[in-house]
């Protein structure tokens, strides 16, 4: 029966990766927001033009 927990590497920081999920949410939440902007951006450009 195999182990279901992976093995701990001695070279992983904990800090470092809680920084690197931090980054990644940063990015994740920075493009939404653009999506938002276009998005209000293309309906404000459609209700000019009609």
């Amino acid at each position: 029966m195999s182990d279901p927990l992976p093995p701990i590497r001695p070279d992983s920081d904990p800090l470092a990766e809680r920084a690197r999920i931090i980054r990644e949410r940063n990015r994740m939440l920075a493009l939404v927001l653009v999506g938002f902007v276009v998005l209000f951006f293309a309906i404000t450009l459609v209700k000019v033009k009609f």
